[in-house]
């Protein structure tokens, strides 16, 4: 009896040890789950430039017949085509991957040579700058790796160089022309945090009503369509 009473006091003795130990020994920590790459947000300046065309526009004037122009781009004269835009880029949030971006274009247009003849004129062109301003929102696509599709768009207004010859009268001025409309879809390849390459393609399209010589009045509607190369550089 009494080697019966020894042998169930050091099994229970046992069983209070292994107890206590289970209860001393640490928590495992639950596994966490991976943390989802940061959107970086901030603010990013871009240049670019490229080959802008533009299609055949009606030409409505005040005191003369009413004629379809013929648009040459001439992207690589002088002054050439280029852009300067700046965005911000929210960070995180219901506007992750969304920014915002004040873009300036220096677009132009040349009526060709059977524009003229047509109507008579001997300078008909706005080269020294279709000068368009557009606020666009931008959507970048949150795809893995260092290429990120893109697009956007936004409104703004145009203000044209007029340059017009009509025999001996001369238009050569900047004017508030009107609204501008802006549509664009491209990607880009981000080298580093702060550095980026991008191509695209960008569309205007410019309400334009300016005023020319001996008091009368010139409207059209241009489509602009370019394809860009660019650099970004983050702040």
């Amino acid at each position: 009896m009494r080697k019966l009473l020894s042998l169930s006091l050091i099994s229970l003795a046992l069983a209070s040890g292994a107890a206590y130990a289970a209860d001393m020994a640490p928590a495992s920590a639950p596994i966490a789950a991976p943390e989802a790459a940061p959107n970086i947000g901030g603010w990013e300046l871009s240049v670019y430039g490229g080959y802008q065309t533009a299609p055949h526009s009606k030409v409505e004037v005040s005191d003369a017949p009413d004629f379809t122009a013929g648009w040459e781009g001439k992207s690589f004269a002088s002054p050439p085509y280029y852009g300067i835009r700046g965005t911000y880029w929210f960070e995180g949030g219901a506007l992750s991957n969304w920014g915002v971006s004040l873009d300036y274009t220096h677009a132009k247009v040349y009526a060709n040579d059977s524009t003229l003849a047509k109507a008579g004129w001997d300078v008909f062109e706005f080269t020294d700058g279709l000068n368009l301003l557009t606020l666009n929102a931008l959507y970048k696509f949150p795809l893995e790796g260092k290429w990120k599709p893109y697009v956007g768009a936004g409104v703004g207004i145009n203000v044209p160089h007029v340059e017009v010859t009509r025999g001996a009268n001369r238009t050569f001025d900047y004017q508030l022309g009107g609204a501008t409309i802006q549509a664009q879809a491209g990607i880009r390849y981000e080298f580093t945090e702060n550095w980026s390459a991008f191509a695209e393609y960008k569309g205007n399209y410019s309400w334009i009503n300016v005023d020319i010589d001996s008091g009368a009045s010139l409207k059209t509607n241009i489509l602009t369509n370019a394809v860009n190369v660019g650099i970004n550089y983050k702040f």
